[in-house]
């Protein structure tokens, strides 16, 4: 198997030489188990495990191997069998926070160029879920383009088209039909061969169907869409990298639940780069848009130019990100003091003992 085709390139080559000595192998995590990946390396399929050095080495979860990962393996001789002893450094990283109370990284997709956010026409599209979206995939540093999937089951494509579009920002929005390959040529402009892109949205929006399509086959198993309220049914069970025929990659991920920012600062400034233009213009470098005089942005609103919902996303956007911040930043103290308070009792505890 051709490494080059699985998305190995030379900035991957030059961090993996410190490896190369212990007489280990580069391959990439294409499934992650509870416990266990499946790898694809030169010599064909693998099943791997983390050796125990690296899970005691990590500092968060996030430190482990991701789907889309390249990591360093050796391999058992005679057969499939493989130990992961690193991860080479991320070149991007789809991220967003665990659900539940724990302020953790999780890492849904690794070393992809570009996003595919995935929504149906089979409705009026939630537009501030699109923008939730876009904050988290342009924070990860891959291209976002938003696919607009079973225009054959809507009425209103171009209304909506519309719509996705100015909510979309700088991100671009093509419609597609999974099922008579309508706009997939464009959608593959965009996954040139050794590209890898990781496929996001809810569940039953027809991200399976999307890759079968791609693929020529039935890559993924797929359900058809309730016919009282047009939503798919889930399907994909894990995060897995496929390989298409024309030489690009794929990240199909479950429909996601709940989808907390992890960091997002950046992400945030590229999807709403309208609203932070604007903001140029306020009077105070600081201003929050809400009474300040000279204020751009209210300016904006009150003569049209921004629209109200979109103005409100920013907004809970800024708040959750400012949130998440300092929640992050209390846990982080509070573990610091416990590690300090642990330590101190050690070292009592050994001069005790000298005693």
């Amino acid at each position: 198997m051709n490494l080059i085709d699985l998305g190995w390139n030379e900035n991957f080559a030059k961090a993996f030489e410190v490896h190369r000595a212990a007489h280990f192998h580069p391959a990439r995590v294409v499934v992650e188990h509870r416990g266990g990946y499946i790898l694809l390396a030169e010599s064909g399929e693998l099943t791997g495990e983390t050796s125990g050095k690296l899970r005691h080495s990590i500092e968060t979860p996030a430190d482990l191997p991701a789907v889309g990962d390249w990591v360093a393996v050796q391999i058992s001789p005679h057969s499939n069998q493989a130990i992961i002893h690193a991860v080479l450094p991320r070149h991007t990283a789809f991220s967003r926070q665990t659900a539940g109370k724990r302020s953790d990284e999780q890492v849904l997709a690794a070393n992809i160029d570009v996003v595919f956010v995935v929504v149906s026409l089979g409705r009026a599209p939630n537009l501030r879920s699109i923008e939730r979206y876009l904050a988290i995939a342009w924070e990860s540093g891959a291209q976002p383009v938003v696919v607009l999937t079973k225009s054959d089951l809507c009425a209103h494509t171009e209304s909506y088209l519309a719509s996705v579009t100015a909510a979309a920002g700088k991100a671009p929005v093509l419609a597609v039909c999974s099922l008579t390959g309508q706009g997939m040529e464009d959608l593959k402009a965009f996954l040139p061969p050794a590209y890898t892109a990781a496929v996001l949205g809810p569940s039953g929006v027809g991200k399976s169907t999307l890759i079968n399509r791609w693929c020529g086959k039935i890559a993924e198993v797929t359900q058809s869409v309730r016919e009282s309220d047009q939503k798919g049914r889930h399907t994909t069970t894990q995060r897995h990298l496929v390989l298409l025929p024309d030489g690009g990659l794929i990240i199909d991920t479950p429909g996601l639940r709940e989808l907390q920012l992890w960091e997002g600062g950046v992400g945030i400034e590229s999807a709403f780069d309208d609203i932070e233009e604007i903001a140029l213009q306020c009077r105070f470098s600081n201003c929050q848009h809400d009474q300040e005089p000279g204020c751009a942005v209210r300016s904006a609103l009150e003569n049209g130019q921004l629209e109200e919902g979109r103005f409100e996303s920013h907004q809970k956007l800024k708040r959750e990100l400012k949130h998440f911040q300092n929640k992050y930043d209390k846990s982080a103290q509070a573990e610091e003091k416990q590690r300090m308070r642990a330590s101190t009792r050690f070292l009592r505890n050994v001069s005790k003992k000298r005693r």
